[in-house]
């Protein structure tokens, strides 16, 4: 708003009062930055030191990050306190109050993650043994650098669908969350909506269970790769159904049937147990003595677990000439881990009353993923069963965490050779039932029909294919 040149310089409180007017009727010169700030007043802004050549807007919000102590000493421990959060909640930690309850959900936990973590390596057709390394490595480092306290992490089939090597989807994906992490992209989670994050995981569990029925059945049928996988196994599966062994085909019978109905005992009665029934460890235990006590792997031919080689592997860079083979699956899966991890975070940050960081957690997880992969270990994220089980069993912090590395470290170091009669096909109903809250997902298929049909098909039968297209569409749309 500006008008002719007034003659006269423009003070006195009177005029001063009238520029302060909208409604005032004279008119009034342009006022500058200056004049401004000399009329009505305001937070002045610290001067920089003059520079002789103008500096680009980066290099200025540096200089100002200097000048406030960014780079001092309380600066870098601020820093230091927020990339390593034991450093804020270990001198709080109520060791007589929380101490008993870390250690017994944390052995729990640890438990149940030997039986799942051998089942979710056979999902990614890798021996058993790397389940275990993937149960031990991400879980301890997400201890030390995650911020929710009754998150757990480990193998999570939904990230996977049945579809990638361990040795081929690293390290695309922690890239990608460390590349997220430099750029602050924790926003993302908050545009990834519930629909999207439901059609991702529906789709994966419909190739973890096709993937599973070749053990399910007894079949030894090549692993089928590339587009159309899951029909191309499907197909397989019916061409070769007479030649199913029977022995096979009952112990993964006996085995959905006591897997299933605990699993919706857990669910149904979890406010009168005390702790969740562990219808896995019972499972694994049963069909090992079973299978020992009849030889049913030499007189059936049925599937066994075998050796599993004590300690740990030699530490390997993963082949970067998959590169570009993997790339199309490895950002579904970056994001996917991403998106399950901060959701089941924040619920319970909300539950019990503290804070998440978004951002850290993209830190937690990259690295978790990245160190993890030198150790032959396949991609990681929170899992809700074993989240559930944390909290049910009384967890409280990251402390849970190291105990329950400790239950698997025992087990790689001592308790391997155990497990040398245990069934596949049990580890493929571990897998499947597993999947019982993703496939109970689909229920809500003809209300987001009636709501749209558009979103129906892109954003519940793409995304399920893992397209990285169809993934930025429903991030769009969202």
């Amino acid at each position: 708003m500006s008008g002719p040149l007034v003659s006269g310089p423009c003070s006195g409180p009177e005029e001063v009062s009238e520029l302060k007017s909208p409604l005032s009727s004279r008119f009034r010169e342009p006022l500058t930055h200056a004049r401004f700030q000399e009329l009505f007043g305001g937070a002045e802004e610290p001067e920089l030191p003059a520079a002789a050549e103008p500096c680009l807007p980066w290099l200025c919000r540096l200089r100002r990050r200097r000048a406030c102590g960014f780079c001092s000493g309380p600066g870098a421990w601020r820093v230091l306190l927020a990339r390593v959060p034991p450093l804020r909640w270990v001198p709080h930690y109520r060791w007589r109050a929380w101490l008993l309850g870390d250690a017994v959900a944390g052995v729990t936990v640890g438990v149940v993650h030997v039986p799942q973590g051998m089942a979710f390596a056979l999902l990614t057709s890798v021996p058993p043994v790397f389940g275990l390394y993937t149960s031990f490595f991400p879980v301890l480092i997400y201890s030390l650098l995650g911020t929710g306290r009754h998150l757990s992490t480990g193998e999570q089939p939904d990230c996977l669908g049945g579809r990638s090597r361990a040795a081929d989807v690293h390290p695309p994906p922690p890239s990608l969350q460390l590349a997220m992490f430099a750029l602050q992209l924790g926003v993302l989670s908050t545009f990834l909506s519930e629909p999207v994050v439901k059609a991702l995981t529906s789709g994966a569990a419909l190739h973890v269970l096709v993937s599973q029925l070749p053990s399910l059945l007894g079949l030894s049928l090549p692993r089928q790769i590339g587009c159309f996988s899951l029909f191309k196994t499907l197909a397989a599966v019916l061409t070769a159904l007479a030649r199913s062994s029977p022995a096979e085909l009952t112990i993964s019978a006996l085995s959905l049937a006591l897997l299933v109905p605990v699993k919706e005992l857990n669910v149904r009665f979890r406010d009168r147990l005390p702790t969740p029934i562990p219808g896995e460890v019972v499972m694994v235990l049963l069909a090992t003595v079973l299978c020992f006590a009849s030889s049913l792997d030499t007189r059936y031919n049925v599937q066994v677990v075998g050796l599993l080689p004590g300690g740990f592997p030699q530490p390997l860079f993963p082949a970067l000439d998959e590169l570009p083979r993997i790339l199309a699956d490895a950002l579904p899966i970056a994001l996917v881990t991403f998106a399950v991890s901060t959701s089941l975070a924040s619920i319970y940050a909300d539950k019990y009353s503290y804070t998440i960081d978004p951002n850290q957690e993209l830190l937690a997880h990259g690295v978790s993923n990245l160190v993890s992969s030198l150790f032959s270990c396949f991609p990681n994220s929170a899992t809700l069963a074993t989240t559930s089980l944390l909290v049910d069993a009384g967890g409280n912090t990251q402390l849970a965490g190291l105990f329950s590395c400790t239950v698997v470290l025992s087990v790689l170091l001592w308790l391997g050779p155990f497990f040398y009669y245990l069934p596949k096909a049990v580890l493929a109903c571990i897998n499947i039932s597993s999947m019982r809250q993703m496939f109970f997902q689909m229920q809500e298929l003809p209300q987001l029909w009636h709501i749209s049909r558009v979103d129906f098909v892109r954003n519940d039968f793409a995304p399920g294919c893992h397209s990285p297209a169809s993934l930025a569409s429903a991030l769009d749309r969202s």
